[in-house]
């Protein structure tokens, strides 16, 4: 076999290895699940390099880094293939900077940021929100918040929880105090007492359904086999509020969300007690707005609130809501279409998106 005859061959098992195409496409998705080599440079790349494209007679792929040095290939010096992905380092400077904010004393600027990562405010800004989903700002707010949650247990006054939540003056805080908590920041230290919840269990065609609501707005839609199992999921929630069963008036609010579960095309316009952090609530108002009878998957929500790579945090956010129908989680489905898990359960799911798509 001539020369010309082997490079053919060499080139066609190439061109043949699904491999091929993620170098050829320079694909980020395929770093670390293997490497390919250059004959004629005597180096070997992630498939991401941006370096000009080999001859496919040259290349060979390797499983891992170390087989590719043991065939006698050295690491490229513009992807550096020995070491960390980029997407690697980048969420370890990003997981730095969360230590550090979350230790500070009061929240640090952005420029203090950019100092200790040793990049500019613009890209530390652009990086974190690539990585969190949040704003270096908005991720401190949402600490704080949580921070102040806590405090708020263990404290023995609200003046000295508020400092020790990173707060340096009781207006800030008092100003965030009611989207923050839900409630006032004494009954949320009492857990909820002084806090008046009206409730009613009824009968869908999911099974029981109960719905709550504070004085801000509707706090609370669940979905069940066992109605006893709701009510006392919604006493754990609300420790020491005052609930109030058996109201005759708050029952029509029940039947008008009974109404759009059997009936969606209806539409549920509703005041709601939405209680989260600000990437949650970013997330459950991207939900708000997918059409019924229409799905959408995860990834293409984390794109909408402009958070491309925090899919696994719009699936949690997904699972926190605690508003069934309200705030339609179960139009989120896998990127394939398939359902995922879902609070009240996959076959609800399922019947939710069925009823949607029958024709009004």
């Amino acid at each position: 076999m001539n020369m010309s005859n082997a490079n053919e061959m060499r080139a066609l098992a190439t061109a043949s290895d699904p491999r091929w195409a993620a170098v050829a496409a320079r694909d980020p998705a395929a770093d670390g699940r293997f490497f390919y080599s250059v004959r004629t440079t005597g180096v070997y790349c992630r498939p991401s390099c941006g370096a000009r494209p080999a001859r496919p007679e040259n290349v060979e792929f390797h499983a891992s880094a170390a087989d590719a040095e043991r065939a006698g290939f050295r690491p490229c010096m513009r992807c550096k293939p020995d070491q960390p992905a980029r997407s690697e380092r980048q969420a370890a400077q990003v997981a730095a900077l969360c230590r550090f904010i979350e230790s500070a004393e009061q929240p640090p600027t952005l420029d203090d940021l950019a100092d200790r990562a040793g990049l500019s405010a613009s890209h530390v800004h652009r990086l974190f929100k690539q990585v969190t989903g949040f704003t270096p700002k908005a991720y401190a707010a949402a600490h704080r918040a949580r921070r102040v949650r806590e405090e708020l247990v263990r404290s023995d006054s609200v003046t000295s929880a508020i400092y020790s939540a990173g707060y340096n003056s009781n207006g800030r805080f008092y100003a965030d105090a009611d989207r923050t908590l839900g409630m006032t920041p004494t009954a949320w230290r009492a857990g909820g007492a002084d806090t008046e919840i009206r409730f009613a269990i009824g009968e869908c065609a999911l099974g029981a359904i109960l719905v709550a609501q504070s004085g801000r707005g509707v706090c609370a839609i669940a979905l069940g086999d066992d109605p006893d199992a709701l009510a006392r999921d919604l006493q754990d929630r609300f420790p020491h509020a005052r609930l109030v069963g058996d109201d005759a008036g708050f029952e029509a609010l029940v039947a008008t969300v009974i109404g759009f579960v059997e009936a969606p095309a209806l539409g549920l316009e509703l005041p709601l007690d939405l209680r989260g952090t600000a990437f949650q609530m970013r997330v459950w108002q991207a939900l708000r707005e997918i059409p019924a009878g229409t799905t959408a998957s995860y990834s293409e929500i984390a794109e909408r609130i402009g958070a491309p790579k925090s899919v696994r945090a719009v699936a949690q956010a997904c699972g926190a809501n605690t508003l069934a129908v309200a705030i339609p989680c179960h139009r989120v489905v896998r990127s394939d279409g398939s359902l995922s898990g879902y609070r009240w359960g996959v076959e609800r799911k399922g019947a939710l998106l069925r009823r949607e798509a029958e024709p009004s």
